[in-house]
């Protein structure tokens, strides 16, 4: 090898060389800078989180970043594990609590202004005088009469510590009276309704399990027990749930004892079983649930229990499919979050929560769109989730309660004037127009029949009619009203019954007639033999 290319070799060499050690001191800066992370233990959130606040080119603000960061990371858990922050939490508490700080009315908005459906009997309201159909117009110097106002603002508006004074001005008649209230402690009642619908068959409608349910129901059901009853029609369309024990103390109250109720499994949770006392109320009186596509949660342990024992038939539809139990953390800031700590089982060992999904919020919708709101041929059935009830029949997990009797949501009344009345809150400002022109009969009736009376000799129909016409525009076409009026006019005696002192038993009384739901249950009666069969062996 000539000098020449001797020297080109060796200049290529320490070319090499250079590059070599350049990268190796730039990797050795790099790695000086690594941050060492763990997913195990969540430092890389936290090292990410930290720099940002010490080299973020704008000024950050933490508690944003802070709930975003937690928002986006249980969003990769399941749909029910949730931060709350600290407005919604509150909310949420309170509507469980059993009670709240607030003036103590009941109101509705049938267009664009506050209707008083109740005062509270003993609260703050009835104190300083407000009365049943008064409209508020304004609460302290705010103006929420005619201008659109949001049901929930005024809500917030008029709840406030125990204590604290609130002025809501409101329109009775042709007058204006201001009411300077001091706010206190409000029952929130979960029992919306409870009488008898005949002579031996008691009903019990439920919204919620709050802390106080339990001891609603007993005083509810000792009631009717003493009027005679021996069957019951336990509603709970709607109920989305709420505290797990309120289920459970229910469902105690119809079983014998240790019959099982629920237990409940977790990672981190060992297996914890709940069996009945045998010490209820209830266990000598025949019983229907009723349920539908919003009935959740606790509302499904309560159906479970009845279903998996045997022990009443269970009526409507598909139940939302909610199987998991939540525990809560919170934080010093009023925040908090629920977390996911266990499945729980209904007695035959089946977990109704449905698949975790893309469109699992829209899944009721679906459920619609499917057909199966309206046929239970097209309820989907996981039937690799069989299970036995103690009687020997199969009952199915993977996605709700699915009830021993289906009925089938009805779209056929809605005919056009009804669609067209349903749009402007037709039907419910015509009941508080009713209440106006007949308030001092009405808010008096306290008894069924002295109210099926009254109602009669109104005319109603003719009214509601002329009501419609005048006020919206709206009539029917020829022969619609003979087709919509067996569907209507049950509905506008319920709104118009509500304003009476008999609230909201009178509605749901009132629109028996035309809820499917409840006549399915009625007709089920006869046939409790086919599902209940420890209750029927039992009676022999």
């Amino acid at each position: 090898m000539n000098r020449e290319d001797r020297n080109s070799y060796v200049a290529a060499l320490l070319g090499v060389i250079l590059g070599i050690m350049i990268v190796v001191l730039f990797n050795s800066i790099n790695d000086g800078r690594r941050k060492k992370v763990n997913y195990l233990d969540w430092r890389k959130l936290n090292v990410v989180l930290d720099e940002v606040q010490k080299n973020y080119v704008d000024t950050v603000n933490v508690k944003d970043m802070t709930d975003a960061a937690i928002v986006a990371a249980l969003s990769k858990l399941d749909p029910h594990t949730v931060y709350l922050p600290p407005a919604q939490l509150e909310d949420s508490e309170t509507d469980l609590a059993g009670n709240f700080d607030g003036i103590g009315i009941q109101f509705n908005v049938p267009n664009d202004t506050a209707i008083v459906l109740e005062v509270i009997p003993g609260g703050p309201a009835e104190k300083v005088g407000m009365l049943q159909g008064d409209r508020l117009l304004k609460i302290d110097d705010k103006v929420v009469a005619g201008v659109n106002f949001p049901q929930d603002s005024m809500v917030r508006r008029m709840k406030g510590p125990s204590g604290t004074k609130v002025t809501v001005t409101v329109g009775r008649g042709k007058e204006t009276i201001p009411f300077e209230i001091t706010r206190g402690k409000i029952p929130v009642h979960c029992v919306d309704a409870s009488f008898m619908i005949n002579d031996t068959t008691g009903y019990i409608r439920l919204s919620k399990f709050s802390r106080t349910t339990y001891k609603e129901v007993v005083l509810a059901s000792m009631e009717l027990l003493g009027q005679g009853m021996k069957r019951l029609i336990f509603d709970l369309r709607d109920n989305t749930g709420g505290y797990m024990d309120q289920a459970l103390s229910l469902a105690d109250m119809f079983l014998e004892k240790d019959d099982e109720m629920l237990y409940l499994l977790g990672r981190n949770r060992k297996k914890e079983e709940y069996k009945a006392s045998g010490k209820g109320i209830l266990k000598d009186v025949e019983l229907s649930v009723i349920i539908n596509e919003s009935s959740a949660s606790s509302s499904e342990i309560f159906a479970g229990a009845i279903q998996d024992n045997d022990r009443g038939v269970i009526v409507g539809r598909r139940s939302f499919g909610k199987g998991l139990v939540q525990e809560p953390i919170y934080f010093t800031d009023g925040s908090g979050v629920r977390v996911t700590v266990a499945r729980f089982y209904t007695p035959s060992g089946r977990c109704i929560q449905k698949p975790y999904s893309d469109d699992y919020s829209y899944d009721v919708y679906k459920r619609y769109t499917d057909g199966e709101m309206f046929s239970s041929d097209s309820i989907k059935v996981d039937s690799t989730a069989a299970f036995k009830t103690v009687g020997g029949r199969t009952v199915y997990g993977g996605g709700g309660i699915i009830p021993d009797v289906f009925v089938p949501m009805d779209t056929t009344k809605a005919t056009r004037f009804y669609v067209a009345c349903n749009k402007k809150a037709t039907s419910m400002r015509f009941a508080s127009a009713m209440f106006d022109k007949y308030r001092g009969r009405l808010a008096d009736i306290d008894d069924y029949a002295q109210l099926e009376s009254f109602l009669s000799s109104i005319d109603l129909p003719a009214q509601f009619l002329a009501f419609a016409a005048s006020k919206d525009g709206i009539t029917p076409a020829p022969g619609e009203w003979q087709e919509s009026s067996e569907y209507m006019m049950p509905q506008i005696r319920a709104l118009v019954a509500r304003y009476s002192r008999l609230g909201d038993n009178a509605y749901h009384k009132m629109y028996l007639p035309v809820d499917k739901e409840i006549k399915a249950a009625l007709d089920a009666s006869s046939k409790v033999e086919l599902f209940d069969f420890r209750f029927h062996s039992k009676k022999n």
